[in-house]
């Protein structure tokens, strides 16, 4: 039941995502942006997948459980494009300045 309801987290958390990213990569700005945000949403990941990698319950029933970890690295990488879209974003604003 714990992993459907971190299922269910994770899942809310990356239902906003690619329509962050694709607002990002249409607004060409970093107004209102936070690149700490971010970063701090990345890190929270990182622990996330670190934690799921070194709890050896988990690890022991890997092969009949590992979807609860890709939900996390898909969440991870649509945040690193989203803050990759912020560096574009943010050099378009000084080429504009």
């Amino acid at each position: 039941m714990s992993e459907i309801l971190e299922i269910v987290m994770i899942l809310s958390f990356g239902a906003s995502w690619p329509f962050n990213v694709v607002r990002s990569f249409k607004a060409r700005t970093a107004k209102g942006k936070s690149p700490a945000f971010l970063i701090l949403i990345l890190i929270g990941y990182v622990a996330g997948i670190v934690a799921k990698l070194t709890n050896s319950a988990y690890m022991a029933e890997f092969s009949t459980k590992w979807y609860v970890l890709i939900f996390y690295i898909i969440n991870f990488i649509m945040v690193a494009v989203d803050l990759g879209l912020y560096v574009r974003n943010r050099r378009l604003d000084l080429g504009r300045s």
